[in-house]
């Protein structure tokens, strides 16, 4: 990491150096160079959002210098290859992924999204049938169901409540990778990287998914935050969204005793706003959504055990 620090500060200093001059020789190509370097930002402060890290956790796993992060997040910036590529590594993505595309594929994907979003919501179920049997896609998702959402939604109290009603194990992925790999999260996390943590939540849900034909599954708020995996938990479960508004979110997370969300950061809801809206089309993608603001914990389990009983019928409405 040391060694990037230097290389990081030597471009920092040429990027604002010839700023104007880059510009206005890029500026003739597909996108304008300020609204490429603004497009990367926004891609790169997404990313970090969904994955609720902070600036400073991502320019520490980076190598990059918090100021010079900012900057390319705000699309002031001229990031080099070499720096864009320690970041996406930091985000467990690819450096394609932080680059903004007008390839047909991209175009193409963007037509059928904007055709989806003026569908019904009543059609989508059957729409994604249809695709996925075109692309051979395996969809057996039993009777395994999966909980998503921020923390505080109220994933583990629902979902063990949800599991003893069906008579399945109820299975914290989380718990999981700790039992599995003898260390707690945040531990893990700052030993061995995010990325390591996805790749051993990965694992753990392919054992789950192998090993249990029922079963609720209380994900981690960022299982988002990588595509294959979330790909994966959508094919394989019937996947929930529970929801909240964000006071409630952290309301609950307090009363449990977890102050993390305000330790160092006095500007915590609105951390949490950002992470919540980084993720909202990730988590909408789930085959049903659960509201849980303003109910008791028997409401919302009431609302919860109703919508689990559609999935295990087998009836998908």
């Amino acid at each position: 990491m040391a060694d990037r620090k230097p290389r990081e500060k030597a471009q920092e200093g040429r990027s604002e150096g010839r700023s104007d001059a880059s510009r206005s020789e890029v500026g003739r190509g597909d996108l304008h160079a300020d609204a490429f370097a603004a497009a990367i930002g926004a891609m790169v402060r997404s990313e970090r959002a969904k994955r609720g890290m902070t600036r400073r956790q991502l320019a520490e796993q980076s190598g990059t210098s918090e100021r010079y992060l900012a900057q390319i997040e705000g699309g002031q910036g001229n990031p080099s290859v070499i720096v864009l590529k320690a970041i996406a590594e930091a985000l467990d993505l690819s450096i394609v992924d932080l680059l903004p595309r007008s390839d047909g594929r991209s175009e193409t994907l963007e037509r059928i999204v904007d055709v989806l979003r003026r569908m019904p919501q009543s059609e989508l179920p059957a729409i994604a049938d249809l695709i996925e049997g075109r692309a051979a896609l395996v969809t057996d998702r039993a009777h395994r169901i999966a909980l998503v959402g921020l923390r505080g939604a109220g994933k583990s109290t629902l979902g063990e409540q949800l599991a003893k009603a069906m008579g399945a194990p109820f299975i914290e992925l989380n718990r999981m990778v700790e039992r599995e790999y003898g260390a707690s999260v945040p531990d893990l996390i700052e030993i061995a990287g995010i990325t390591t943590f996805r790749r051993y939540e990965r694992t753990c849900l392919e054992h789950v998914i192998g090993n249990h034909e029922a079963a609720v599954i209380a994900t981690a708020g960022g299982i988002v935050a990588n595509p294959d995996t979330y790909a994966l938990l959508l094919r394989r479960t019937h996947t929930i969204w529970l929801k909240a508004r964000p006071d409630e979110h952290m309301r609950r997370v307090m009363a449990q005793g977890d102050f993390r969300p305000m330790a160092r950061n006095r500007e915590a809801m609105a951390d949490l706003v950002a992470i919540l809206d980084a993720r909202r089309e990730d988590y909408a993608r789930a085959a049903a959504v659960l509201d849980t603001s303003g109910d008791t914990v028997d409401e919302s389990f009431a609302k919860l055990e109703k919508i689990a009983a559609r999935y295990r019928k087998g009836d998908r409405r």
